[in-house]
């Protein structure tokens, strides 16, 4: 048990060292992206800082995977170099159970990583597209998604016009049980229209069997309600605009993520590229300890047999390929052309039985 816990914590201290370096770094590109991308003249020093410090957690989250497989590395040569592995053997204990405390460190880190980094990651990403919006003149939001159904907005020389839908379809195009509210530059409603259904054309809404309510110019907005086979109600909103709208299902932490789920697909938006990201981020521990078992196959030789440049060479070269195999996964799983349970789990999975195998043939036992 002490030597368990002496494992688990040289590790710990192992992975903290290397997720540090790689803030760093990530902080350093980061900070030279985000004077590339806006201007100095429009915005200081501090808030490139505040730009780069909302958006470095995502990045680092995103290779979780490899600064794991990049720690079990660096502790198992320095265990083999030092002939830690060497006298754990001589103990009695076989390679398998020398991996138990790094397998639950990194369990026990993906768990975290998950219900508590996940969240935090989720909050500075959101608050990064809000004020990096901020600064880019007409790249605001014009889609929101609650229980009442979805609500989107418009601007145009007379005013403001809000939107809402019980439904829509796949790409947010045509609307289903829409109503529209107009509000003049005074910001007082103008004009109201509630219809059957309404789909985006070019410049504008097409609405079919709409009824139409002046609210400004009537003292009596029922009365002179005007009801229409079909009505055109300009827009300067494009397919583009309403998909950006969505966000990336990073943005959204895990414990809101499956309520958010329900709300789009009642909203008849397809929520498969959510159900993808919910489900790897469940099988994100099982991920890093599937990169702890492969890097830790290939380097608990001692060093006396030679060929270890090679040895550490291979378990990066699975590693990185398992990091990109688990994202060609995501893609597929997104598209639909794999469940999404296949999608985020298989990788996981084929990396921990890929790993035992390569145990099993390296060690004995």
């Amino acid at each position: 048990m002490i030597l368990h816990r002496y494992f688990a914590w040289r590790f710990l201290m192992v992975f903290s060292a290397v997720f540090a370096i790689f803030f760093c770094i990530f902080v350093l590109l980061d900070m030279v992206e985000q004077i590339r991308k806006f201007e100095s003249d429009t915005i200081g020093f501090v808030e490139i800082v505040k730009l780069t410090l909302l958006n470095v957690p995502q990045g680092v989250y995103r290779i979780l995977p490899l600064i794991m497989i990049l720690s079990t590395l660096v502790l198992f040569l320095a265990l083999s170099r030092s002939s830690e592995l060497v006298v754990t053997r001589a103990s009695g204990r076989s390679a398998a159970r020398a991996l138990f405390a790094p397998v639950i460190v990194a369990l026990s880190l993906g768990g975290v990583a998950v219900a508590v980094f996940n969240p935090i990651v989720a909050a500075t990403s959101k608050q990064y597209e809000i004020v990096s919006n901020g600064h880019v003149q007409g790249a605001s939001s014009v889609l929101s998604i609650s229980r009442e159904g979805l609500w989107l907005r418009q601007g145009g020389p007379e005013g403001q016009t809000v939107i809402r839908a019980r439904q829509s379809n796949l790409d947010g195009t045509r609307l289903f049980g829409v109503t529209f509210l107009g509000f003049g530059p005074d910001g007082a409603p103008s004009y109201r229209v509630e219809a059957r259904t309404a789909e985006l054309m070019e410049g504008a809404w097409l609405l079919q069997s709409a009824k139409r309510w002046d609210l400004g110019a009537s003292d009596n907005p029922e009365r002179d309600a005007v009801r229409h086979e079909t009505l055109r109600i300009p827009s300067d909103l494009t397919l583009e605009q309403i998909q950006d709208s969505f966000g990336t299902p990073s943005t959204i932490p895990i414990w809101e993520l499956p309520a958010f789920i329900e709300q789009l697909e009642r909203a008849g938006f397809s929520a498969r590229s959510h159900r993808v990201w919910l489900q790897m981020e469940f099988a994100l521990p099982f991920m890093l300890a599937a990169m702890v078992l492969i890097g830790a196959s290939l380097t608990m030789r001692h060093t006396r047999f030679g060929r270890t440049g090679v040895m550490v060479l291979t378990a990066l070269g699975i590693g990185f390929a398992m990091y990109f195999i688990r994202n060609f996964a995501q893609i597929l799983g997104e598209n639909g052309q794999i469940p999404a349970l296949l999608a985020a789990w298989s990788p996981p999975l084929a990396a921990i039985l890929l790993s035992f195998g390569i145990i099993l043939g390296l060690e004995d036992g």
